[in-house]
């Protein structure tokens, strides 16, 4: 063993004290070979070790067990000459085991690898040699725009291919018409050498990278779909190479030729690439959509003048001016005017908001009708949007549990195969058709041809890619492909009641009195910050009533509040400040308890020490959360409602939505003690609260579901975010699941069938090769344009 050591440096989180700097560097240092310094004000750790003892995984492991983090960053690679889910596997299999890497994710849809390591242990560049040593190659992820351009050189160039490759293979073609049907045709087209020059171009010139993909794996002790067409169509081309040598000093010898075998078995996997690739494409329409809502351009002030500069020029600070009709660049604070905005594409809500000094305004959203200057406080990837497109564009790049089956298979299934054909050669050489060379060989390449596992490989990323970004476009953020698969295993659903069943703002339900009592009543309450007294003053406005000066306020905590207007003693408060003050209330007790029966807070008004009139407040249930929580019933999922109100207003809101079950008086903290009581009956349980002050319960849950306006904290805090409040999106992210993984499972039935049924049909001999070669080149067709049906379902 060698005793040379080596050094690293690794990034601590979490550490407090001298006391956690002094745990880490003890317990490092009891480890084999290893000498650790560790420096609380720096954060790091300083580690030299003997990598044939201990690893450096060894080493991040053991901070991690105690309680401590190790920075890691995450690099996003575009992943270059994958052709199927053989090479995918591959791939991650190879960077996962590379030390420093804690996880790595490769997704062949959108030919990309996602990468969390250590940087104190492994680069950038180094992940990316790695891939280049397996043969592909690999860079860090382009900008939209430049891999859109990418995408469409990349489209541009199969497709002259695919023409110069159908040019050629036409020809060969004809001769197919002499085998299955005995037609005459001219003598040209079955000349060996007139064959062998078209078929020579199709074979080493556009199925080039076959042979190139085959070389690169097989070196690396691997096997993918360039290793199984290689070898059929080589078997094919050959053979007949040798059978057309055979006329050279013998013209009267006939030939087996299988060109046109080999031609139209690449001519056809070419075209289904082709338009897998098209097809693939579309299923990242969602981001493009999102995308196109984004401000290209921002009029800001700079030296006291307006001038348009891009929108990625604009920096936090910024100040901005919005007209009528314009997008509004990015995120900011309303400093001047007012105006009403559109922010339907982030929120839900159709209805415009209104705008004016100090109000916040969200990138890509409307300014409808008037002229603002704003200040931005949010740019670039920090922005709103930019934030659901990161949280789309990681959901479509993440593999749901459900992957994880046909990986494993895909990975085994190249050498398996090729056995198989081995196999199939030699019982037809033996048994079937004793001596038949040319018979083995056929029924061998059509095994080979068939069995390609790239619809294995594209059944599970492309309906998360297409699902994911359906339910972006509807209103629903789902974080990863994990939550949308097990969104549709939901059995109970717990529901925060302020904000997420109710508005959230309490309004003005009852009133009883004069015109001139509720101008008394909101003007004694405009002096008041409780938000029952915001609703109060709001109800008046909504009647234009004018607003009086108050002479004297005084609140009185937990009774009401006191004021004197024009003269006049003001009094609104419940029965206890209106006992106190000698006021007469009687008969007003079965009117008040209605009201609280209800689940309203109610209070009296009394002006000069008499009885004037009761008003009555309450947080009402957003507009179609009644009809939410029937569709979530229709599914059969047992729905609660949690909340910190009193037993008997809760109650009431329950009985208003429709929901029978109801956990009262909980504080914030004990919210998750709650979750896990439900999940301690065996049941999968969602929780959907704000995202902020329900973090814990919303950790919690088997799903947690933020109830937001797409603002970072709600897409952080939840598996799921629903942009705007909508409770309708509920039902409808989880009918989202259902049609998702009803898809992934269509689709890999298909897959595996079409294997299953392809592989003994060829090796029976009932299969010929070109015939094998359009089936497998349709078959990935066929899943992604399945796939693509996702974008049509009705949730």
């Amino acid at each position: 063993m060698s005793d040379e050591k080596q050094h690293s440096t690794l990034d601590i989180t979490g550490m407090t004290c001298a006391a956690c700097s002094n745990r880490i560097e003890k317990v490092l240092n009891r480890m084999e070979d290893v000498e650790a310094q560790v420096n609380l004000t720096t954060e790091k750790a300083s580690v030299d070790y003997n990598p044939e003892s201990t690893s450096l995984d060894d080493i991040t492991a053991k901070i991690e067990k105690l309680g401590y983090g190790v920075q890691t960053e995450k690099s996003e690679l575009d992943v270059i000459g994958m052709t199927c889910a053989a090479c995918s596997n591959r791939i991650e299999k190879v960077l996962n085991k590379q030390e420093g890497v804690k996880t790595a994710s490769v997704n062949l849809t959108t030919e990309s690898a996602v990468v969390e390591y250590n940087p104190g242990i492994v680069t950038e560049k180094d992940l990316i040699g790695r891939i280049q040593k397996l043969g592909y190659d690999a860079k860090p992820k382009a900008g939209k725009e430049e891999q859109r351009t990418q995408k469409e050189k990349q489209l541009q160039q199969m497709k002259t291919k695919l023409i110069l490759s159908a040019i050629l293979t036409a020809p060969l073609l004809v001769t197919m018409l002499v085998h299955l049907f005995g037609m005459e045709i001219p003598a040209i087209f079955m000349n060996p050498w007139f064959q062998l020059a078209l078929a020579a171009p199709v074979q080493f010139i556009v199925g080039w990278p076959f042979y190139v993909g085959a070389y690169k794996n097989l070196r690396n002790k691997s096997a993918n779909m360039d290793v199984l067409v290689a070898l059929g169509t080589s078997a094919a081309f050959f053979y007949s190479l040798f059978e057309a040598l055979k006329t050279i000093g013998n013209p009267a010898y006939t030939p087996h030729l299988y060109f046109e075998t080999s031609a139209v078995i690449i001519t056809l996997i070419l075209f289904g690439k082709y338009l897998e690739t098209r097809a693939k494409t579309k299923t990242t329409a969602a981001i493009s959509k999102l995308l196109q809502m984004q401000a290209k351009q921002a009029r800001v002030i700079r030296d006291g003048k307006e001038m348009m500069i891009p929108v990625e020029e604009v920096q936090k600070g910024d100040r901005l001016v919005v007209k009528p009709g314009e997008k509004i660049p990015v995120d900011g604070i309303v400093i001047n005017g007012r105006t009403s905005v559109d922010e339907s594409m982030i929120t839900g809500e159709s209805i415009p908001v209104e705008k004016d000094a100090q109000a916040q305004v969200i990138g890509a959203t409307m300014n409808k009708n008037g002229t603002i200057e704003m200040e931005a406080t949010k740019v670039g990837k920090d922005t709103a949007l930019a934030s659901i497109i990161q949280a789309v564009e990681d959901a479509q790049g993440s593999k749901a549990p459900i992957q994880r089956m046909a990986d494993v298979i895909s990975g085994y299934f190249v050498p398996i195969v090729v056995g198989i054909a081995i196999l199939t050669f030699i019982v037809w050489i033996s048994f079937i058709s004793p001596g038949s060379f040319e018979s083995a060989l056929i029924a061998a390449i059509a095994v080979l041809v068939i069995a390609c596992p790239c619809a294995l490989g594209l059944a599970t990323p492309t309906s998360i890619m297409v699902g994911t970004g359906k339910s972006a476009e509807t209103g629903i953020l789902f974080k990863g492909g994990e939550h949308l698969e097990r969104t549709h295993q939901l059995d109970a659903i717990i529901l925060d009641k302020t904000g997420t069943i109710t508005k959230g703002k309490p309004e003005v339900t009852d009133f009883t009195g004069d015109e001139e009592t509720l101008q008394l009543l909101a003007s004694a309450e405009k002096g008041s910050e409780h938000p029952l007294a915001e609703a109060i003053v709001a109800y008046a406005a909504e009647r234009n009533i004018n607003i009086l000066d108050t002479e004297h306020f005084e609140a009185i905590p937990g009774h009401g509040i006191q004021a004197t207007i024009g003269g006049n003693e003001v009094l609104v408060g419940n029965r206890t400040l209106m006992a106190k003050n000698d006021v007469k209330t009687d008969g007003k007790e079965r009117e008040l308890t209605a009201y609280e029966t209800d689940g309203k807070t109610a209070m009296l008004i009394a002006v000069n020490g008499e009885y004037r009139g009761s008003v009555a407040a309450a947080d009402t249930l957003k507009e179609t959360a009644k009809e939410a929580i029937q569709q979530l019933k229709d599914q059969g999922l047992e729905v609660i409602m949690l909340t910190g109100d009193n037993e008997r207003t809760a109650q009431a809101i329950a009985n208003q939505a429709g929901i029978d079950e109801v956990i009262a008086q909980v504080l914030p903290e004990e919210k998750a003690a709650k979750v896990k009581e439900v999940q301690s009956q065996g049941k999968k349980v969602a929780m959907v609260g704000d995202g902020v002050n329900d973090a814990p319960a919303l950790a919690t849950a088997d799903i947690g579901m933020a109830i937001g306006t797409g603002t970072e904290v709600a897409i952080e805090a939840a598996d799921v975010t629903i942009l705007g409040g909508e409770l309708l999106l509920i039902p409808k992210a989880i009918n989202l699941s259902k049609a998702t993984i009803k898809n992934i499972r269509q689709n890999l039935f298909w897959a595996f069938a079409y294997n299953s049924a392809g592989i003994p049909i060829a090796a029976a001999g009932l299969l010929a090769p070109w015939i094998a070669g359009a089936a497998m080149a349709f078959s990935s067709v066929s899943v992604v344009t399945n796939s693509l049906r996702l974008k049509r379902v009705k949730v």
